[in-house]
């Protein structure tokens, strides 16, 4: 690719990491602000609240997904990029100043609940903008490498939460982490959030969609009326998701939790674990992606949901016995190994999937549900299968999810040969019956 091509990949995922990195320090640092916001007389109620407020941001996604999706079909990605950056240095700035319980009762809970809303918003957003012009601003031969920078970013924005919780960790006691060192890391999210406001305020706007723009037509541009017009390819975009997103957000942002309360591994070690397994899945993103760029999208989607659907029973389990590093770390691996074959390509399979004007919110919306239903309850059901007792049905649950997908992976049509500047929105893209 060209180097234009490689600067717009870049101004894009440094922004995405920003915004991720807000996200998930959430669930990363929440084993210690729980106590902070909510009465401490049981540990496990108290992570539950937390996880309820960290799932409530998810159903803010879909209207998150319907108005920046809105605007970065009317008014271009950059707009929708600048836009949820901004909520997100809110929302960061709103946790780092919460009350606690002691101070405030359940007020700094309520803070909390806010600034989740304002993620939730943000990121709703995010994903379908930055999943668009990565997709968009790549070169045709290459969006499936371009866009697994997407979840290169993503993952970067965690592992930098997560190297700093390690750094924390061992600069200060316990003590001081639960009392006031969590909020370090959201201070540090609202600076980088408004380095990144600065970069995308100068960032172009891609080739794809200023070509669209010229053609007018505009006024149904990015609506729900458009997007009914595609309703097909919006329920196979909630459909693809399921598994997918259950899987990814079980063995990241779950992970840690589940090293810690049911492996019984100190936090120190279980966040080392999962620091050390996302620096690997972070590399083999854009392999992954570059690898479906020569033989297709469908491979990847389907060794995916084949092996999430037989290998999560057992590795969940073996990982609930795991008593030291290395066998967690290589039970963890090889599960993100699997999950990679669906986080590397799913953001260009989805803008494949719609035309230009209704690109973005094409993406947004129907993401945005599936993963309020159930990428930001992963955690929660997590969660309450091990306060109920039979913490052993969690895995079964995400199992079935990855099963579900892989009925929609085995009969979708390959994408990954579509001309995206010869997609129209009077059309229903082809791409729902195998082929």
């Amino acid at each position: 690719m060209g180097r234009e091509h490689w600067k717009r990949i870049w101004v894009g995922s440094a922004g995405n990491m920003v915004e991720w990195y807000d996200w998930f320090v959430y669930a990363s640092f929440a084993t210690y602000f729980a106590g902070a916001f909510f009465p401490d007389d049981n540990p496990t109620a108290q992570l539950m609240n937390t996880a309820g407020i960290f799932a409530v941001g998810f159903f803010m996604r879909p209207v998150g997904g319907w108005l920046l999706g809105r605007v970065g079909d009317r008014k271009g990605r950059k707009a929708a990029l600048t836009l949820t950056v901004t909520l997100m240095s809110a929302s960061a700035i709103l946790i780092a100043i919460a009350p606690t319980y002691a101070v405030a009762g359940y007020g700094g809970a309520v803070v909390l609940l806010v600034a989740r809303l304002l993620q939730g918003l943000s990121v709703g957003g995010e994903y379908a903008a930055s999943a668009t012009y990565l997709t968009e601003a790549s070169d045709p031969r290459r969006r499936g490498f371009a866009s697994s920078f997407q979840y290169v970013s993503m993952t970067a924005g965690q592992i930098v939460g997560l190297g700093l919780q390690i750094a924390l960790q061992r600069t200060m006691s316990d003590g001081a982490l639960h009392d006031y060192g969590w909020r370090i890391p959201f201070v540090l999210g609202a600076l980088g959030a408004a380095v990144v406001f600065y970069l995308r305020r100068n960032m172009l706007e891609t080739d794809v969609y200023e070509a669209e723009e010229s053609e007018g037509e505009g006024q149904e541009r990015g609506t729900l009326r458009a997007l009914w017009r595609h309703k097909r390819e919006a329920f196979l975009v909630i459909a693809l998701t399921m598994g997918g997103t259950v899987a990814y957000y079980t063995y990241t942002t779950y992970l840690t939790k589940y090293l810690s309360n049911s492996a019984g591994l100190p936090k120190q070690t279980a966040t080392l674990v999962s620091f050390t397994a996302l620096i690997v899945f972070a590399c083999l993103q854009p392999l992954a992606g570059r690898l479906s760029d020569r033989i297709g999208r469908r491979p990847l989607l389907i060794t995916f949901a084949v092996g999430s659907t037989v290998l999560t029973v057992p590795v969940m389990t073996m990982l609930k016995h795991a008593d030291s590093y290395w066998p967690a770390l290589g039970l963890s691996l090889l599960a993100l190994v699997v999950v990679t074959g669906y986080t590397s390509i799913n953001a260009c399979v989805k803008a494949e999937l719609f035309p230009t004007r209704i690109r973005a919110l094409g993406v947004a919306l129907p993401y945005a549900v599936a993963n309020a239903l159930f990428g930001g309850t992963a955690e929660y059901v997590a969660l309450w299968f091990k306060d109920a007792g039979p913490e052993s049905g969690f895995f079964w649950y995400v199992a079935a999810c990855a099963a579900v997908s892989l009925v929609v992976y085995v009969t979708m049509r390959e994408t990954r040969d579509l001309d995206l500047t010869r997609m129209k929105d009077v059309e229903s893209s082809p791409v729902t019956t195998a082929s």
